[in-house]
């Protein structure tokens, strides 16, 4: 997916394990098919996952998870991942990586939510709860400052668009957001990547959320993303009534510009090599300007298209 990305296999995961965890080197290993971007995961034996970075810049999330995850699990509605072995670069590997005990569920996927109210419901749960959780020497979340910040990249992928969406109606619903109130209140805890790779359920119910490499304190606005990446519209409103007062509508509006933002620099990047990916950035994309009486111009259309 990535020109700088290192290759990563079966052998070279039992090699660092041998030399690192050698009680699990002995475990079965097989490589788990996900859409995820910035790390290549393993299934290790039964109940065991081994997650390395693909990039030199998903190395630092590493320590990220590994320091806080456990100070947010205690107060977490749903299971995250328990990190349970730090392994450190080695046999050519130049970044650490972890081994984590395995999460059951299976990723949701836009448009065949099982039961979306129940979903909305323990989204906005979870979300809650993340930020009731003490901000204090908590790390700068990824997407946790404003909008403006993303700004350039996102007007660049409008620009790669052109032909394949409404750019017109996309940039008008971008500069929306723009000039939506920024937040002024204290920051928050927020995992700020909540795209449905990052969600497991069980029959229709949140099961985990996983995948806390960008999470930190800051703007709440960037945990709305799955009222357009996720939700169908029919319990958009519902979820944000679930999650209380504090989103009001400007934070809404900022919400859904990081929705916008991450779509439109996902679809040209994943568009040939990241179909779930793709497929996902198209139906945020349809979502965001139908929802603000903007009908998209779908020149790119197909079930599973590139």
């Amino acid at each position: 997916m990535h020109a700088d990305e290192r290759p990563i296999d079966v052998a070279l995961v039992r090699r660092l394990l041998a030399a690192q965890f050698p009680r699990w080197a002995e475990l079965p290993i097989e490589r788990f098919a996900s859409s995820g971007t910035v790390n290549a995961l393993f299934r290790l034996g039964g109940d065991l996952a081994v997650r390395l970075p693909r990039l030199a810049g998903g190395a630092g999330d590493v320590e990220r998870e590994h320091r806080w995850l456990p100070r947010l699990a205690p107060a977490l509605p749903v299971p995250i991942p328990a990190v349970l072995g730090k392994g450190v670069p080695g046999d050519g590997f130049p970044w650490p990586w972890t081994v984590h005990r395995w999460l059951d569920g299976e990723n949701p996927r836009e448009g065949r939510v099982v039961r979306p109210g129940r979903l909305a419901a323990d989204l906005a749960e979870f979300i809650v709860a993340l930020r009731r959780i003490e901000p204090a020497g908590g790390p700068p979340a990824y997407r946790g400052g404003p909008l403006r910040e993303v700004d350039e990249e996102t007007r660049a992928a409008i620009g790669l668009l052109r032909g394949t969406i409404d750019t017109g109606a996309a940039t008008a619903v971008w500069e929306e957001a723009l000039a939506a109130p920024g937040w002024d209140g204290p920051p928050v805890w927020v995992h700020s990547d909540l795209m449905p790779g990052n969600l497991l359920v069980v029959d229709g119910r949140l099961s985990a959320v996983i995948d806390f490499g960008t999470a930190g304190v800051g703007d709440p606005a960037c945990d709305l993303i799955p009222a357009w990446n996720l939700l169908p519209a029919s319990v958009r409103e519902d979820f944000r009534a679930a999650l209380g007062v504090g989103v009001d509508d400007g934070t809404w509006a900022r919400g859904r510009g990081w929705a916008l933002s991450m779509a439109l620099i996902q679809l040209p990047y994943y568009r040939e090599t990241n179909p779930a990916m793709a497929a996902n950035a198209r139906h945020v994309i349809q979502e965001v300007l139908a929802s603000t009486s903007r009908a998209p111009l779908a020149v790119e259309t197909g079930e599973g298209s590139p």
